[in-house]
C-alpha cells in the first residue's frame, strides 16, 4: 500500500478556489448521515483535514454539533473562520494534521473526512482515531461520484494536466493505481470495519468560470502546482471549453457519498 510524503504546505493557493467551486456536500447527504449515526446536538465531531470546513459547517449548521476542524494549511482555516462567520455558526480550528490527533480532542462521536483520506497514512490516522472516538461513533469519508457532463469537459482537463502538471498528475495517477488501494479494504483491516454508504445523486448546471476555478482548486492544477505555466493553462483550457460549449453552460450530474465506517 502506496502512503504519500506528508506536504504541509500542499494546498496553500488552492483556499479561495475550494470555498467557491468545489461540488458542495447536499444537504440531504448531511442529514441522513446525522440520523444514521445518531449524531446528536452537542455532539462532538471533527472535521480532519477539513480545508475551508464545508463539512464541519454542515454538521454544526444542520445537526448542532460541537466542531473541531484540523487542517494544516492557515490559508485553509482563515477561509474555514470566514465561512462559519457567514453560516453563524461556531467551530473551533486547529492548525495541525491526522499526526496530531491527540487525547484532548476526545471524546468524538464522529470524526469526518471529505476528498481528504488520501493524503494521509490511513492505518495510522485510524488507529489514532480509534483511541479518540466513543465506542458507539464512527468515521465517515465523504466524496463524490461524476455521473456524466454534458459537454464532457473531464478529458480536457485531466489532458491538460498531464501537459502542464507532469509532476503532480502522476502522483494523482499513482494514488488510482491497484497498488494504493481502495479505502473500503483500508478499512475493513481497521477497527472500523462495518462499512455503509449513503449517496445522493443532483444535476447541476455549471458554467466555465465554475470548472477553471474547479481546477485551480484541485492539487494537480492548483496555482501553485502550475506555477509559471498558469495563465497559459488558463488560455488553453478557456479555449477548450469554448469549443465545447459556445454558450459557456455545461450540465453534471454528481452523486455526493458517504461511506460509513461503525466498528463491528
Amino acid at each position: 500500500m502506496t502512503i504519500f510524503p506528508y506536504e504541509a504546505r500542499r494546498f496553500r493557493t488552492t483556499a479561495t478556489y475550494y470555498s467557491r467551486f468545489r461540488v458542495p456536500y447536499p444537504d440531504r447527504l448531511i442529514e441522513r448521515v446525522t440520523e444514521r449515526t445518531g449524531l446528536k446536538p452537542g455532539d462532538r465531531l471533527l472535521d480532519l483535514g477539513c480545508g475551508p470546513a464545508p463539512l464541519g459547517i454542515a454538521f454544526a449548521r444542520l445537526a448542532g454539533a460541537d466542531v473541531i476542524g484540523i487542517d494544516p494549511e492557515p490559508e485553509m482555516l482563515d477561509a474555514a473562520r470566514e465561512n462559519a462567520s457567514e453560516a453563524a455558526v461556531t467551530i473551533r480550528l486547529i492548525q495541525g494534521s491526522s499526526y496530531d490527533l491527540g487525547q484532548d480532542l476526545a471524546p468524538l462521536k464522529l470524526a469526518v473526512m471529505g476528498r481528504a483520506f488520501h493524503w494521509m497514512d490511513r492505518p495510522a490516522t485510524l488507529a489514532a482515531l480509534d483511541k479518540l472516538i466513543a465506542r458507539d461513533g464512527a468515521v465517515v469519508l465523504f466524496s463524490d461520484r461524476h455521473i456524466a457532463a454534458a459537454p464532457d469537459w473531464r478529458d480536457v482537463l485531466h489532458q491538460l494536466s498531464e501537459t502542464y502538471s507532469p509532476e503532480k498528475n502522476a502522483e494523482r495517477k499513482l494514488r488510482r493505481a491497484p497498488e494504493f488501494g481502495p479505502h473500503e479494504t483500508v478499512l475493513l483491516h481497521s477497527p472500523f470495519r462495518n462499512l455503509e454508504r449513503i449517496g445522493i445523486v443532483n444535476e447541476r448546471i455549471i458554467g466555465t468560470e465554475d470548472i477553471i476555478g474547479r481546477a485551480f482548486s484541485m492539487s494537480v492544477t492548483s496555482p501553485q502546482a502550475l506555477g509559471d505555466k498558469t495563465e497559459e493553462f488558463e488560455a488553453a483550457f478557456r479555449s477548450e471549453l469554448a469549443a465545447l460549449s459556445p454558450n459557456g453552460t455545461f450540465t453534471e450530474i454528481v452523486e455526493g457519498l458517504a461511506m460509513i465506517a461503525f466498528r463491528d
